[in-house]
């Protein structure tokens, strides 16, 4: 994974509004069918992880979940924004950091 990449992606889809960033903002993407993909913070508890996946399953909702060697500080420092987890809303932004995710570089 190309960790720059990712964070140069990462920000121009916040400045772009196609994020949901934070616990309340995510779970709202979430629910309201806006989010394309999850990502958290690999510094980010299991309890958080696991109240996502419930989430997903009650409303039954399958989006691709990553938890790439990010931190939190490194999320704020990319994002402007200090968050654990990460919804991108749109569907080209998604492919791109998808693809970026999954790159041996």
């Amino acid at each position: 994974m190309e960790t720059n990449k990712l964070f140069s992606f990462l920000g121009l889809a916040r400045r772009a509004g196609k994020l949901s960033m934070g616990h309340d903002a995510a779970v709202g993407a979430v629910v309201g069918k806006k989010a394309k993909m999850l990502i958290f913070a690999s510094d980010t508890s299991e309890r958080l992880k696991r109240e996502f996946e419930v989430l997903n399953k009650k409303h039954n909702i399958d989006i691709p979940v990553f938890v790439p060697e990010i931190t939190i500080s490194q999320i704020h420092y990319a994002c402007g924004y200090k968050a654990g987890v990460i919804t991108v809303n749109d569907e080209n932004f998604c492919k791109k950091i998808i693809s970026i995710l999954e790159s041996k570089s």
